[in-house]
């Protein structure tokens, strides 16, 4: 059994969730490895938060320190903090390390590994969609942070140019291991569709609330409001500012063009409402969730009729990380008995 270092740099709910699943797997009574896990925070409420929600007390905030020379690092970080991290933990990142990039947009994070990383540190990026039980509700913090968040779910992964072959199966079975099962996706088609379903739920949240706030009626309604309207504004609580911007502008041509075809959509059902035309709004709505059963039937069974290349990620059981990092990390594990370096 040999024990594999990991650094979690992030500890939102993504972040923490991950710790908590290397934890849960190292504690199996058939675990082939054991992860030794560092986390750091340079937020403070989140590193307190943190401890809360499972991680105990050691937790750090050097984000340096944390990260050197270990085996894998994952970041979770905020989008706006994500060029940073990589300049400031670029130069102590051990040769044949890994980095898992778990940032929502990957063209802008796969620019910057291959400005900031040497070729000697892979970066695989990896987007998780989670399981399906928190699909509704609407909490993205870090005291809601679980082992099982990954269960049932998907791992979209999209390696680095040149990103080496066991660098790549590494992040599979990292992915199967966390409890979700691995898909190659393109990072291009990747941002597209994170501007639709993450994006544009930001955009409608905030123009949401700018409407409620700037309404006469506001001073009363703000009395009572309930779960629907905390759901649809819940990024102006869980998420800072900076992060929805960056958020919004970094991936701003894809919002853009599906903000266009959205509020087409509003136009239209609003001429529906203004002429109090019941035969097409219930024919909208019916189309709606017809397509809406579907869509959630298959999102929780995880059935899907695509054509997306999908990994067989039942390999990690018996295999995690056996001969990968081009030699570095397998011949690590064949040395000493606690798995020293030769």
């Amino acid at each position: 059994m040999a024990n594999v270092t990991v650094a979690v740099l992030g500890l939102g709910r993504i972040g923490t969730s991950v710790a908590l699943a290397l934890r849960r797997y190292s504690e199996r009574k058939d675990a082939r490895h054991i992860f030794e896990v560092t986390c750091a925070d340079l937020r403070t409420g989140v590193r307190e938060d943190a401890a809360k929600a499972g991680l105990g007390d050691k937790i750090e905030r050097d984000l340096f320190s944390a990260a050197a020379k270990r085996d894998i690092v994952v970041l979770a970080m905020p989008l706006a903090e994500m060029q940073d991290t990589y300049m400031a933990i670029a130069n102590d990142l051990r040769a044949g390390a890994v980095v898992l990039d778990m940032s929502l947009l990957k063209q802008q994070s796969l620019e910057w590994a291959g400005k900031y990383l040497s070729k000697e540190v892979y970066m695989v990026g990896m987007t998780p969609v989670i399981n399906p039980k928190y699909l509704h509700d609407g909490l993205d913090d870090t005291l809601h942070a679980a082992a099982d968040l990954f269960d049932k779910g998907s791992m979209l992964v999209m390696p680095g140019p040149g990103c080496a072959k066991e660098a790549v199966e590494l992040a599979i079975d990292f992915a199967s291991l966390l409890g979700a099962s691995p898909h190659f996706y393109d990072p291009v088609e990747h941002d597209g569709i994170i501007g639709l379903t993450e994006g544009i739920p930001a955009l409608l949240g905030l123009a949401s609330f700018y409407t409620a706030t700037h309404s006469s009626g506001w001073v009363d309604a703000q009395r009572v409001t309930n779960p629907a309207f905390g759901r649809l504004t819940h990024h102006l609580y869980d998420t800072h500012p900076d992060d929805l911007r960056d958020l919004l502008l970094q991936n701003s041509e894809n919002i853009v063009r599906k903000t266009d075809e959205l509020m087409s959509t509003l136009q239209s059902l609003r001429d529906i409402l203004a002429r109090k035309d019941q035969d097409a709004l219930e024919a909208a709505l019916e189309n709606a969730a017809d397509a809406y059963n579907v869509w959630i039937n298959r999102r929780s069974n995880g059935k899907w009729d695509d054509s997306k290349d999908e990994v067989n990620g039942a390999s990690f059981a018996g295999n995690m990380m056996t001969g990968l990092m081009g030699g570095f990390l397998a011949n690590r594990f064949k040395g000493g008995k606690n798995g020293d370096e030769k």
